[in-house]
């Protein structure tokens, strides 16, 4: 249930609501805006009539959700999710680049990375510690020294850094390196994760699984709101279809779906999304341009010898000319890169 409070009304108010939420036996997530309070009601109580609710001193109103996710859902933050990383943000108006090699392979291979990224324009610097592979004999990362080289190439230029999360007792010492946890796609679904990572406070980037639903995806962004961290961004990455031209197949409109339905911010991975390198550039523009609040992308300085992953990185030759395309098409837009 959402719960959108008078503006105006008082603290005194809101608190008499929330108390008789609680009595009811729910969970109660409050949401401060520039101009209202929304209370969302989140429980398995069904045996109540929301019109109690709606004359409750200082109510606007009262909706019941149907939807499996509450509040991931539009009406528990109508002006929509700004994430603040301090010196960077993600859902504002500027269209944040979170870029690099999948998998950080050494520290000469990272520092050149962070060099090129950092001159092109990026934000964030994303590479790999832990990877989760379908087989055993592909590259897997070099673990917590790669996350030590990783944050020691990003602040010597100055950007933050990205890297995939994929079991919940990383977390501690993987929150000493990195700004924003990365959930893979196939762990959208591993709930004790969502849960573990709701019950922290450092960012998250949750990766849509191939063959996930809409709702499905924000009903496992709920997992992680429900624990009290709102600092969730979402990562479409592509779904499994019949086209075989492609690694699977880009889902851009979830880009407008997902800002109806939900006040999350949204990040496009053309890089996995695609699979192939000549087909980055022309997706990274039309997620730009369909309203992505970011574009999560793979570049290696020799994506022909990437060890385990290379047919989708862009050279920073490529990267560098993509991110002044990303410039001119933003402003038409009117955003930000």
């Amino acid at each position: 249930m959402i719960i959108i409070m008078e503006r105006g009304s008082t603290e005194e108010q809101v608190e008499g609501v929330i108390e008789k939420l609680v009595d009811l036996g729910f969970s109660v997530h409050r949401s401060t805006g520039a101009v209202h309070t929304v209370l969302g009601a989140v429980g398995p109580n069904e045996d109540f009539d929301a019109a109690e609710f709606a004359v409750l001193p200082g109510v606007k109103e009262c909706h019941r959700v149907i939807a499996p996710y509450k509040l991931a859902s539009r009406a528990f933050r109508p002006e929509g999710t700004v994430v603040e990383f301090g010196r960077a943000q993600i859902g504002g108006p500027r269209v944040a680049v979170l870029a690099g090699p999948s998998n950080v392979e050494g520290e000469a291979q990272i520092e050149r990375a962070a060099e090129a990224l950092a001159r092109a324009g990026a934000t964030f610097l994303r590479a790999g510690a832990f990877k989760q592979r379908m087989s055993p004999y592909v590259f897997q990362g070099l673990s917590e020294e790669s996350l030590k080289l990783l944050r020691h190439a990003a602040e010597r230029n100055g950007l933050l850094v990205v890297s995939e999360i994929v079991d919940a007792a990383q977390a501690p010492m993987m929150e000493q390196y990195v700004d924003l946890l990365l959930v893979g796609s196939r762990n959208m679904q591993n709930y004790p994760l969502l849960s573990a990572l709701g019950r922290r406070q450092r960012p998250v980037l949750l990766k849509r699984g191939p063959a996930a639903t809409v709702e499905e995806w924000l009903t496992s962004a709920e997992y992680i709101l429900t624990g009290g961290n709102y600092s969730v961004i979402l990562c479409e990455r592509g779904i499994r279809s019949f086209e075989p031209p492609a690694h699977t197949t880009l889902d851009l409109t979830a880009i407008p779906t997902v800002k109806k339905l939900s006040h999350l911010p949204i990040v496009v991975d053309p890089s996995q999304g695609t699979g192939r390198r000549d087909k980055v550039a022309p997706m990274a523009r039309a997620a730009v341009a369909a309203g992505a609040d970011g574009l999560l992308i793979d570049v290696h300085q020799d994506p022909d010898g990437v060890l385990g992953e290379g047919a989708h990185a862009l050279n920073p030759a490529q990267f560098e000319e993509l991110m002044a395309q990303l410039r001119m098409i933003a402003e038409a837009v009117g955003r930000k890169a």
